[in-house]
């Protein structure tokens, strides 16, 4: 199933599946880790409109809501 990484809950985990944005979004999440195919689990959310609190490669990021509503993930269940 695919969702937007703001759509799913703590403790969820995926596949980065898609990035929905140009080329400056897509450069500044590659430089954070977050690419097409990697693994992603979503940590936390602030009242899931804030920023989103993400593990990518054993590290910790956190996303501003704009960029994770552009992040879409292939969530098994």
């Amino acid at each position: 199933m695919l969702i937007k990484l703001t759509q799913m809950r703590p403790g969820q985990a995926g596949l980065v599946a898609d990035i929905r944005g140009g080329r400056g979004i897509n450069t500044r999440l590659e430089n954070m880790g977050i690419r097409r195919g990697r693994r992603i689990l979503k940590v936390s959310s602030y009242f899931g409109l804030g920023p989103q609190m993400v593990e990518v490669d054993k590290m910790r990021v956190a996303i501003g809501f704009g960029m994770a509503e552009r992040i879409f993930v292939e969530v098994s269940g």
